[in-house]
């Protein structure tokens, strides 16, 4: 395909635009048309973006656009709805005593890379032929940004554990993603991640914390439907769903 430009503000080029394996449901086809911005977006303007149900890979923007399909919805919790579970009180505590929280820059290191890898590798989310991701293909995808952004770190005294880039718009933050050493499976590090990105929502004074895609049939993307009452963006509007 030709290069093309949208007549969004800044104006974004579409620099891939084909059908191609769904990367979620892969017996589908998908179309996630990448927009490179002209510009950085300031944090307003993620707000708007995401509304739309944008996600970002680097300095990309994406949503998808497959036609019949519409099984990618967006979903967006509105943090100060959300009810203290015991649950998740339980996941906070024990997160809490085990882990310390710092906040920075994204950034690549060995480190980094070793735990992404034994995440995928832990979580099935890898094929006898793939290759683990090297220092600039994870720059390109972490560390690069088009937006405000920074990085959650979770670390066990010296031992880094998990690592969680969020995007920050003025009245949202956006979970871009997440990753965490699979010996921690049992402190529910995923979950524990979510439940502080909701606390530092609450500690901004932001309204929405976004989740990226909710997809029914894929199972590491439906737990998101567990996290009441949120929103999800159904066939172009916003559905409660309590």
């Amino acid at each position: 395909m030709e290069p093309r430009w949208t007549d969004h503000e800044p104006q974004e080029l579409v620099v891939h635009d084909a059908p191609h394996v769904c990367p979620y449901l892969p017996a589908r086809r998908a179309r996630l048309p990448m927009r490179l911005p002209a510009r950085a977006l300031s944090a307003g303007e993620l707000d708007a973006r995401l509304a739309e149900g944008d996600r970002r890979h680097g300095t990309f923007l994406y949503r998808p656009s497959c036609g019949d399909c519409a099984a990618c919805e967006a979903i967006r919790i509105p943090v100060d709805e959300l009810p203290a579970r015991r649950s998740h009180r339980r996941v906070l505590r024990r997160g809490d005593r085990l882990f310390r929280l710092e906040l920075g820059s994204p950034t690549v290191d060995s480190a980094r890379l070793a735990l992404y890898q034994k995440h995928k590798e832990g979580r099935g989310l890898t094929t006898p032929n793939s290759a683990g991701l090297d220092a600039r293909a994870y720059e390109g995808f972490l560390v690069q940004s088009c937006v405000p952004a920074f990085e959650m770190r979770y670390w066990d005294g010296s031992r880094l554990a998990a690592i969680a880039v969020v995007d920050r718009g003025l009245n949202a933050l956006s979970a871009v993603y997440c990753y965490w050493d699979p010996e921690y499976e049992r402190t529910s590090l995923g979950t524990y991640s979510i439940l502080k990105q909701i606390e530092l929502c609450r500690r901004m004074g932001v309204r929405y914390l976004y989740l990226g895609l909710y997809i029914a049939d894929n199972p590491h993307m439906n737990y998101k439907a567990g996290f009441r009452p949120h929103e999800r963006l159904v066939r172009g509007d916003w559905v409660r769903f309590d």
